[in-house]
């Protein structure tokens, strides 16, 4: 079976959820779910849930991860829960970002080690670069709460620089703001670290819920590291 365009958003809005695709974004701002694709010659064979379609691979402005992986994920604790919950806190309110958000950029950046320095010479918590740690007003980059807050204002401006798109917010923070313009770049790295911090903030607010409707309080400790710089 294959679509036209003009068919295209009924079967995305028929489509399942699937757990593992990917994002064809098109010149003209179309984003395209498609659960596998084909460079054919000149031209994109894109597969969807209800069928397939074929665009020109020069209106195809670029190809992300989707980050659906909410019910693959094993069991977390909600930031409230995990260490350096005091900082984390303040510094959401301080900054209006999710609590659960920083949570899951510390658990992927260092899983929550003061001390961590990554290859590049990113270091602490939320893995600030020396420069980017200078900019935010960060004097000791070790110190948890010093850390916390110019991480969490560097990660506030990049919301507000991509007008809440999480996805490219999270691509900037890793690969730095100056490589992502309008999609997710073609970096493995960017592309990866995106998907782990997505899914670890997802289970947060699915174990969140849980534990709401359950009364149960949760156990102390941090989702546990995934990536690293």
């Amino acid at each position: 079976m294959r679509l036209t365009l003009a068919a295209l958003w009924l079967a995305l809005a028929m489509a399942p959820a699937t757990l593992r695709a990917e994002t064809v974004v098109l010149k003209s701002g179309l984003r395209l779910s498609v659960t596998g694709y084909q460079l054919q010659g000149d031209r994109y064979h894109l597969q969807l849930s209800g069928g397939s379609v074929e665009v020109p691979a020069e209106e195809v402005a670029a190809i992300e991860p989707q980050l659906l992986f909410t019910s693959l994920a094993p069991k977390s604790v909600p930031s409230s829960a995990g260490p350096y919950r005091e900082f984390i806190e303040a510094a959401a309110a301080k900054y209006k970002v999710d609590a659960d958000l920083i949570s899951s950029v510390i658990a992927i950046e260092s899983n929550f080690d003061p001390k961590a320095v990554s290859r590049r010479n990113a270091r602490g918590l939320m893995q600030l670069m020396p420069e980017t740690a200078m900019a935010f007003g960060v004097k000791n980059i070790f110190d948890p709460g010093e850390n916390i807050d110019g991480g969490t204002h560097f990660l506030r401006d990049l919301l507000e620089r991509y007008h809440n798109d999480l996805v490219l917010a999270l691509a900037a923070y890793n690969a730095g703001p100056q490589r992502v313009l309008a999609a997710v770049p073609p970096i493995r790295e960017t592309r990866n670290y995106v998907v782990k911090v997505q899914r670890n903030y997802d289970r947060r607010k699915v174990d969140r819920r849980e534990y709401a409707a359950s009364g149960s309080k949760p156990e102390p400790g941090p989702t546990g590291r995934e990536s690293a710089n």
